[in-house]
C-alpha cells in the first residue's frame, strides 16, 4: 500500500527548511502532508525552528526562546542554503515574504485554505525552558481551527513521552507520534505508549536494528519513518508496510512511487 508521503520541514532539499516557499513547494509537488518543528518564542508565539539557536539557519547567535517574534522576523532564515545567490545573475529573485521566519499560525492558515486536504505532523521539541507551556499553546491553537477533534488533520509528534502525555490530556482525540532513535527506548515506549499511538522510528533503526521493527510489527503498530530520501530507503519502507515516510524531498519520493506502480490504500 502507498505510504503517505510528508515532506520534512518542507521541501526542504529544495529551499530553506521550515519556510513558507518550502512548504508552498511541496503542496505543489503534491506531499500528502507536511512536518514541522515548533519553538516557543519569549513573548509566546508558535514558530517553525528546528535547532534552539539560530546560527545555523539564520546567521545569529539568540536563542529561539528568548526572542520575541518582532526580533525574529528582522532575520533571513533562507539565505543560508544558497549563499552565492547574491552573486549568481540567473539565480530567481528572491521574496522576502517566503524567507522569513514561519509561525505555526501561518502554516495552518496556509493548510486550511489550500485545494485539497493536506495533513499536518507537528513536532514539539524538548527540552525547552518553557516546558509544558509549549503543548498547552498548540493545543490551544489546533482548537481554534477546530483540529483536535478525532479525524483532524494534524497528528502531533515528539521523541518526549512525557510531552505526549500532556497532549494527550488537553486534547485526547489528537493523534500522536511517539519518535523513537535509539533502540534501546523500545523495550520501556511499548509498555507505556497507547495503543492508538504511532511510532516513527528513523530510517536508520529500520536499517540497523531489524529485531527492533519486528517486535513494533509484532505490536502491530503503525509506523511513520524519517528521514527518508532515497529509493533504497524507500524500498525498505514498502517491504515493512511503513504508512508515512517524511522526507526532504516529496517530489522526488512521489515520483519513485508512481514509477513503482503504488497505488493509494
Amino acid at each position: 500500500m502507498r505510504p503517505q508521503v510528508v515532506a520534512h520541514r518542507g521541501a526542504s532539499h529544495e529551499k530553506a527548511e521550515h519556510t513558507l516557499g518550502a512548504y508552498l513547494e511541496a503542496l505543489d509537488a503534491g506531499a500528502g502532508a507536511l512536518e514541522c518543528d515548533v519553538r516557543l518564542t519569549a513573548d509566546g508565539h508558535l514558530v517553525c525552528v528546528h535547532d534552539r539557536d539560530l546560527r545555523r539557519t539564520a546567521s545569529n547567535r539568540g536563542l529561539v526562546s528568548t526572542m520575541d517574534l518582532a526580533e525574529l522576523n528582522e532575520l533571513d532564515f533562507a539565505a543560508w542554503k544558497n549563499p552565492w545567490a547574491d552573486l549568481d545573475d540567473e539565480a530567481p529573485e528572491r521574496d522576502d515574504a517566503l524567507d522569513r521566519v514561519l509561525t505555526l499560525r501561518k502554516l495552518l492558515e496556509t493548510v486550511a485554505d489550500y485545494e485539497r486536504r493536506v495533513e499536518v505532523a507537528i513536532e514539539t521539541k524538548h527540552p525547552t525552558r518553557f516546558g509544558g507551556l509549549v503543548e498547552k499553546r498548540l493545543v490551544e491553537m489546533l482548537k481554534e481551527f477546530g483540529w483536535h477533534s478525532a479525524g483532524a488533520q494534524v497528528r502531533v509528534m515528539s521523541f518526549s513521552f512525557t510531552a505526549l502525555q500532556r497532549v494527550e490530556r488537553l486534547a485526547p482525540e489528537v493523534q500522536l507520534v511517539q519518535l523513537i532513535d535509539k533502540p534501546a527506548a523500545w523495550p520501556m515506549l511499548k509498555r507505556v505508549v497507547g495503543r492508538d499511538t504511532i511510532m516513527g522510528p528513523g530510517i536508520a533503526l529500520l536499517r540497523e536494528h531489524p529485531r527492533v521493527v519486528d517486535s513494533m510489527a509484532r505490536h502491530d503498530r503503525r509506523m511513520h519513518v524519517w528521514t527518508v530520501n532515497d529509493e533504497a530507503d524507500l524500498d525498505l519502507c514498502l517491504k515493512l508496510g511503513v504508512k508515512a515516510v517524511i522526507t526532504d524531498r516529496p517530489a522526488h519520493l512521489l515520483d519513485l512511487l508512481d514509477a513503482k506502480g503504488e497505488v493509494a490504500g
